[in-house]
């Protein structure tokens, strides 16, 4: 610091600090890919608010980390600014305007450093805030409670997502087709997806690219192998927390979210938004730029694009042929293990798929048993 003092003096203590911080930012950024994205969410800056305690304790971090580093201010003085009174830094990297603790943590989005590791799985996180809703996974503790069913939840965010499902208010509506969205990161996913067509995530083992960072964390558990999210009732292990939550409606029975038209009930709010479209309003929101085709769903889009792209995502590891689907795949693994899980009760004959041709035959056989029965009941008449 004496060196800064020394060579602008015009300069205070705490500019001082801010610019120290910016170099220090500086010289990581030698280290860092100019391609990386930024895969920070709405969402973590939720869980910033929600776990302040933990945050306050990596600023002290943070702000030791700085004050151990020197450098002359003809290097950080054209990094400093000041925005409506404020001192902020800017990440050189993509361009975003930081806090100078909040910065530092930032960095690591671009240089990949995860600090915090959980002692019981190994998962290692950016944050000490990401790693604290972490251990919840492992400890089952919900502290954020819903006063209307009493579900609890991990997260505040989650909770606060969850209270829309009562209310039916979806506040972030699409400016292109109206389409709207209990979360603003369900609605930039969907702008990307349906309109932008933005893949800005990419899976460096298979190449997949993903609209949203979540998306590309998840899919990467099906490289892995990793399945974070186990059913205490039976044992069995899934990649998401949704599919989780879902699971367990198996063991309870429950299906909270009911159709207001029909009063079909379902386990997941998104199978009753897809049922409203198809069975109700005929809503296709989703519309493909190649060939003008609507679909009711993201991901039935999402398919059709391959026929497009010529993606073929999902791979027989016994023959090595690739598929659109992974149903698809699916079916061709039955080739191999010889499974045939459909069947005619009239004949027994077996099917490796529910295809059209399977549902005429089996009619068929419904229709000669009718008839052979008719025939044997006029030969026994009189």
């Amino acid at each position: 610091m004496s060196r800064i003092r020394s060579e602008s003096s015009d300069w205070c203590e705490e500019e001082e600090e801010e610019a120290v911080t910016d170099q220090q930012l500086c010289n990581k950024e030698r280290n860092f890919n100019q391609d990386q994205e930024d895969p920070e969410s709405p969402q973590i800056k939720e869980e910033q608010e929600e776990l302040c305690t933990s945050q306050e304790g990596e600023q002290l971090v943070l702000q030791q980390e700085a004050d151990n580093f020197m450098l002359s201010p003809t290097m950080v003085k054209p990094h400093y600014y000041t925005d409506r009174g404020k001192k902020s830094l800017k990440c050189h990297i993509c361009g975003k305007d930081f806090k100078r603790n909040e910065l530092l943590v930032h960095m690591r989005t671009h240089t990949g450093e995860k600090p915090y590791v959980c002692k019981v799985c190994g998962r290692s996180f950016t944050r000490n805030s990401d790693l604290t809703v972490h251990m919840r996974t492992h400890t089952g503790e919900k502290p954020y409670v819903c006063e209307r069913c009493g579900k609890g939840f991990t997260r505040n965010s989650d909770l606060r997502v969850h209270v829309t499902t009562h209310t039916g208010e979806k506040p972030y509506i699409c400016k292109t087709c109206g389409v709207a969205f209990r979360q603003s990161g369900q609605l930039s996913a969907h702008v990307r997806s349906a309109h932008t067509s933005e893949t800005p995530y990419l899976c460096k083992t298979c190449g997949r690219k993903f609209t949203m960072n979540s998306e590309l964390t998840v899919h990467l558990r099906t490289h892995t192998g990793e399945k974070p999210y186990l059913c205490k009732i039976c044992g069995k292990m899934f990649t998401r927390n949704s599919e989780l939550t879902v699971h367990m409606t198996t063991h309870t029975g429950e299906r909270p979210y009911v159709c207001k038209t029909c009063g079909v009930a379902f386990r997941q709010s998104g199978h009753l938004s897809v049922h409203v479209r198809r069975t109700h309003t005929g809503e296709k929101p989703y519309i493909c730029k190649v060939c003008g085709r609507r679909f009711t769903t993201n991901g039935n889009l999402s398919v059709h694009m391959r026929t497009h792209t010529g993606e073929k995502p999902y791979l027989c590891k016994m023959c090595g042929r690739r598929f659109t689907t992974n149903s698809d795949l699916k079916v061709h693994i039955r080739i191999h293990t010889g499974e045939k899980p459909f069947s005619c009760t009239i004949c027994g004959r077996e099917f490796r798929e529910l295809t059209l041709s399977c549902i005429v035959f089996v009619y068929l056989c419904v229709y000669l048993k009718k008839c052979a029965a008719m025939s044997s009941v006029s030969k026994s008449k009189p």
